[in-house]
């Protein structure tokens, strides 16, 4: 059982995203994460409520999509194919001095300034390495940010842009901001 989300930028404004409830059985178990970017394709089945909740119900009926078909539209990192032409443009630019700045300012480059705050964005896409230790701890290698700051000082149109660079990017704000699977 999977619950998914309608898109942040296909909600309206001033509305809540949807959400439904899918399942998923045989080989589409577990090909799905949080955070994900998926098409779904599927048989749409009302399940009457039971007990005391049908009493008060009524002719309401509580709905679920049994998943026949799911289709990743964002890639993982993982699933990204590197060419001999992407390789030799990577170890050209491992030697550029002015990289770290250059990529920092290529996020959001419609916004103007903020260079300490994309620097902190890039490191927060690129990831630290995950540890694990000889005595079985595992030291995760994520980056958390946490942007505060005036209003009106583009925080949410920057974490907007990272939301759509990063393959398993979720913008919340409000009260779903602390629930599971948030990535």
């Amino acid at each position: 059982e999977v619950k998914i989300q309608e898109m942040a930028d296909q909600v309206p404004v001033g509305h809540i995203p949807r959400s439904m409830t899918i399942h998923l059985y045989g080989a589409l178990t577990r090909t799905v994460n949080p955070g994900d970017v998926i098409n779904v394709a599927g048989i749409f089945i009302p399940t009457p409520y039971t007990g005391m909740r049908a009493l008060r119900a009524g002719l309401l009926q509580d709905t679920f999509l049994e998943a026949m078909y799911v289709h990743q539209l964002k890639k993982q990192y993982h699933a990204m194919e590197a060419t001999p032409e992407i390789e030799q443009a990577i170890a050209d630019l491992k030697e550029d001095p002015t990289l770290y700045g250059r990529l920092a300012n290529s996020i959001a480059p419609e916004i103007y300034g903020h260079e300490d705050v994309k620097k902190a964005l890039l490191l927060l896409l690129v990831g630290g390495v995950t540890n694990n230790r000889k005595d079985g701890m595992k030291i995760r290698g994520d980056i958390n940010v946490c942007l505060m700051g005036d209003p009106g000082v583009a925080k949410s149109q920057l974490l907007k842009y990272i939301t759509k660079v990063a393959p398993r990017g979720v913008y919340t704000t409000g009260r779903g901001s602390s629930g599971v699977g948030l990535a």
